[in-house]
């Protein structure tokens, strides 16, 4: 017996996103191809996607150009009621016959996304990068920023030497902001 099979191409554009109402995404232009190939009892959805999505950059917050590609598969079978089991399975009512996988492209393109994403050195944007640093206190002994507000560096008067003491839980939060 031989499996039967076929493919459906679709362009999710700026229009596709907005109607998914997806938290991740919401402008892009991503190709998919989706190969289904009906197997004993179930049905294999094989989903191919490449494209470019915009997702606010985590330094600047403009938008930023990113490309996303992955491959996905998917497994559908019959059922009583609709259930999302391990492994990518699927179980869709025998009554319905239907499942509309427009959700499921989207979850494939936002998993595709890197945790952190940032603008490529000197293209995030410059007036919100100057009022960042101007309001980012790394050192302990930088003055306050111009709107007044210290960030209180964990720093003590010693009483007896007269010296000021960092405190030392600081020290591993001063190395965070050295690696961004």
């Amino acid at each position: 017996m031989q499996a039967d099979s076929a493919t459906y191409e679709f362009v999710l554009d700026n229009l596709y996103f907005t109607h998914i109402d997806g938290p991740e995404v919401q402008r892009g232009k991503v190709n998919v191809t989706l190969n289904v190939k009906r197997t004993a009892g179930a049905f294999e959805l094989n989903f191919q996607t490449e494209g470019i999505v915009y997702v606010p950059c985590d330094r600047c917050l403009d938008d930023m150009e990113l490309s996303v590609t992955s491959t996905d598969k998917l497994r559908v079978k019959f059922g009583r009621e609709y259930a999302e089991e391990k492994d990518n399975l699927i179980v869709i009512p025998e009554a319905e016959g239907a499942i509309n996988v427009a959700w499921f492209m989207y979850e494939f393109i936002a998993l595709s996304i890197p945790m952190k994403h940032v603008h490529a050195p000197g293209k995030c944007n410059k007036a919100m990068t100057g009022k960042l640093s101007k309001h980012l206190k790394t050192n302990a002994n930088e003055d306050e920023g111009d709107d007044g507000f210290d960030m209180g560096g964990g720093m003590e008067m010693d009483a007896d030497e007269g010296t000021e003491q960092m405190d030392p839980r600081w020290n591993e939060l001063k190395k965070i902001l050295d690696n961004n």
